[in-house]
């Protein structure tokens, strides 16, 4: 019930937060400070100098009119930057998301006149699939996406486009369908290299690398387009075989035309739309945490995943294709001074008017110049430092990035994504549902609980820390984890679980616990909590568990050793078959040595012997009666005797009692005292197996007799 309710509270707290998700334009602008338009229009139009060809550029890796990506730069950072939720982070055109976009149209569009519009198709289709992740609140499920996924799909990814454009790169007119036949290709068609195109080419990445070397401040790309361009002009290439990009129409990105209700085509697009969307958060949440880290920034992953999500819409609508945040270009505008998302707004209007303004200037833009970037740019998507940081890592991540780039290089791009995906949840599920179930002892200074498998432990009491969720998936593996510790320490009759760590609790969680609760009690122990969550603890009450448990159960952690030493513990095993000190309160017990063995009953052999309440005792002992009244034998050490004991008690140690059975007397009643009663149990288990038949126990020993208010004298 109580489960339901939080679902209802939760659902309810969605709803009322859809408005707010997209009327973010509005309180942004609302309060958007005058000082900051100054460096956000320097850095828009930094931006855009950069991004305009860029977006020719990617929007070539698709295979796509350039236009598309001109219209998706556009669009994608208006919007992107309106709805979402940093300051500095650009939605654009990419690489990876190009490359996912072509896998996914060259495997459903059957022409050309299709091609561009599933491309079109697919970003609404992600968009949409991102937007409803946002209004759902499900932002930080991105979180669960190993970081191995982005890294070993930019590795490939960075590896097919640089193969890619080998051909525009040297004017070759063959067709690859992966990276193997692209490579090969490139050199069995040697004999189709154009000079002029080869010659473009090589110069465009010759060039890029000098600016990077010698004016690393300036726009390499922009720089190296015209000058190539230049090239083409002053030669008059452009009449050559020298592939040209063509002029570009001018104006408003126009209304696309799309076959939303074409179900086949949206079925043929779906696994793709999924992949693109998924990569384009991820990249999206990567993009913007890397720059929230030197703003400091607080960010709303929900409120990204609508930005994103309008933007692809938008796009899609817009006759762009898929976009997402762009690493290259969000740190351009960062490090150009972008205050607030104005900056990013800023640089979507200088590229629609740049791009109306030199459209003309395409038809001398050289293919091969815009393919020397794309390589350029391509090798430095493989990260070799950051791939040898995950190989030397954990085992787990480097299989996810192997994975995923090897199945970016031979399989469809798109379940390469999936996969990788799909193996980073199964690789989250595999942790969660193994959490780690440590015995802990206090530290030397007692202040704190460590792990410290060397050092002895406690012979009667099991501390276990539980790091991790106790939700069915986990359960099996921790009630296997306690139980395997309780076999392996079959004298620690009680446990006391450590809960800080157990975030959330099922009913499956539950369940076990009655388990290993039922299977310390089954032995003679019992079981002990403490540091639950308010949730856990809330669950625990409307399930009956605490009940269950006994309130009694639940401690408070500073006094939780206190209480069981001197409320549960047997002190006499401490001091009789022990030689281990763990906790504060048993340094100073004595250490005496003993030569023969103390044994230690079990709960069910010794509830047969009768026991007798301290009131009764007391009765017994003052009331006359003509009956002989019991012999009370006080079995604790001399020391304790002298400290109280009952009138008329004979102190009888239980060690002495042991090598000197003789001394107790078979012909008179006999009641045996101790502190608690568990020495009393273990001697009456001794008596009664040499034949006694007129014992008795003290019940709650010498504690019940004093909190009665019979201790009158010590004598």
């Amino acid at each position: 019930m109580a489960g339901d309710q939080t679902a209802i509270l939760r659902l309810g707290s969605t709803l009322e937060s859809i408005p707010a998700f997209f009327l973010r334009p509005l309180h942004f602008l609302k309060s958007y400070p005058r000082q900051n338009w100054r460096p956000d229009a320097v850095a828009g139009l930094t931006v855009a100098i950069v991004l305009l060809p860029q977006a020719i550029a990617f929007a070539l890796i698709a295979e796509l009119p350039p236009e598309m990506g001109i219209y998706a730069a556009i669009v994608g950072s208006i919007y992107g930057a309106l709805w979402g939720s940093s300051n500095q982070a650009l939605t654009s055109p990419n690489n990876a998301i190009s490359l996912l976009v072509l896998s996914t149209l060259l495997s459903t569009a059957a022409n050309e006149a299709e091609f561009i519009v599933a491309a079109g198709l697919l970003a609404i289709m992600a968009g949409v699939f991102q937007l409803v992740l946002g209004v759902a609140r499900l932002g930080q499920l991105v979180n669960f996406v190993s970081h191995s996924v982005i890294v070993g799909f930019a590795s490939g990814a960075g590896v097919l486009i640089a193969i890619g454009q080998l051909r525009h790169l040297l004017g070759e007119s063959f067709t690859g369908r992966n990276a193997l036949e692209s490579a090969i290709g490139a050199f069995t068609h040697w004999q189709e290299i154009n000079p002029a195109t080869a010659g473009l080419g090589a110069g465009a990445i010759l060039l890029i690398f000098l600016l990077r070397r010698l004016r690393p401040r300036w726009p390499a790309p922009p720089v190296v387009l015209a000058v190539a361009s230049l090239f083409v002009f002053a030669l008059q290439l452009e009449d050559s075989e020298v592939q040209v990009i063509g002029e570009l129409p001018g104006g408003l990105p126009p209304l696309a035309h799309l076959r939303v209700f074409d179900l086949d085509l949206i079925a043929r697009l779906s696994t793709g739309a999924l992949a693109v969307g998924a990569i384009g958060l991820v990249q999206t949440t990567a993009v913007t945490r890397s720059l929230a880290t030197q703003t400091g920034q607080r960010l709303d992953s929900n409120q990204e995943f609508v930005g994103q999500g309008l933007a692809n819409v938008a796009a899609g609508l817009f006759s762009g294709y898929p976009c997402a945040a762009s690493f290259s270009a969000s740190a351009v505008n960062y490090k150009a001074g972008a205050r607030s998302p104005v900056a990013a707004v800023m640089a979507g209007l200088f590229v629609l008017v740049a791009s109306s303004t030199l459209a003309p200037l395409a038809a001398y833009l050289p293919r091969a110049a815009l393919s020397g970037i794309l390589i350029v740019t391509a090798v430095g998507m493989i990260d070799r430092r950051e791939m040898a940081r995950i190989w030397r890592g954990a085992r787990e991540d480097a299989v996810i990035m192997v994975v995923t780039l090897l199945g970016t290089l031979f399989l469809q791009i798109e379940f390469a994504v999936l996969a990788g995906i799909l193996l980073s949840f199964a690789l989250y599920i595999l942790r969660t549902s193994t959490p780690r179930v440590l015995p802990v002892w206090p530290d030397d200074n007692f202040r704190h609980f460590v792990s410290r498998p060397p050092k002895p432990f406690c012979p009667q009491l099991a501390i276990l820390d539980i790091l991790g969720d106790l939700y069915f998936g986990a359960v099996s593996h921790v009630e296997k984890a306690i139980l395997q510790h309780a076999a392996q320490h079959p004298s620690q009759r009680f446990l006391l679980l450590r809960m800080q760590s157990v975030n959330q609790c099922d009913y499956s969680g539950i369940h076990m616990l009655e388990s290993v609760v039922r299977a310390y009690r089954d032995r003679g122990g019992d079981v002990y909590m403490v540091r639950l969550h308010e949730e856990v603890l809330a669950l625990m009450k409307s399930s009956s568990f605490y009940d269950f448990l006994g309130a009694d159960h639940f401690l408070a952690e500073d006094k939780a050793v206190e209480y069981l030493f001197y409320k549960v513990l047997d002190p006499a095993i401490c001091i009789y078959e022990s030689d281990v000190r763990v906790f504060r309160e048993c340094q100073n017990l004595p250490r005496p040595e003993y030569p023969i063995p103390i044994p230690l009953p079990s709960e069910a052999f010794t509830n047969h012997v009768p026991t007798v309440e301290a009131k009764a005792l007391w009765q017994e002992l003052h009331v006359p009666s003509p009956q002989t009244p019991p012999l009370v034998l006080d079995v604790r050490e001399p020391r304790e005797f002298k400290q109280g004991h009952i009138p008329g008690a004979r102190s009888l140690p239980m060690p002495t009692l042991f090598e000197k059975p003789d001394q107790v007397p078979h012909y008179r009643q006999v009641v045996l005292a101790c502190r608690t009663g568990r020495r009393s149990r273990r001697v009456a288990a001794f008596l009664c197996a040499r034949g006694h038949t007129n014992v008795a126990i003290l019940e709650e020993g010498m504690l019940a007799w004093e909190n009665a208010g019979l201790l009158e004298a010590v004598d």
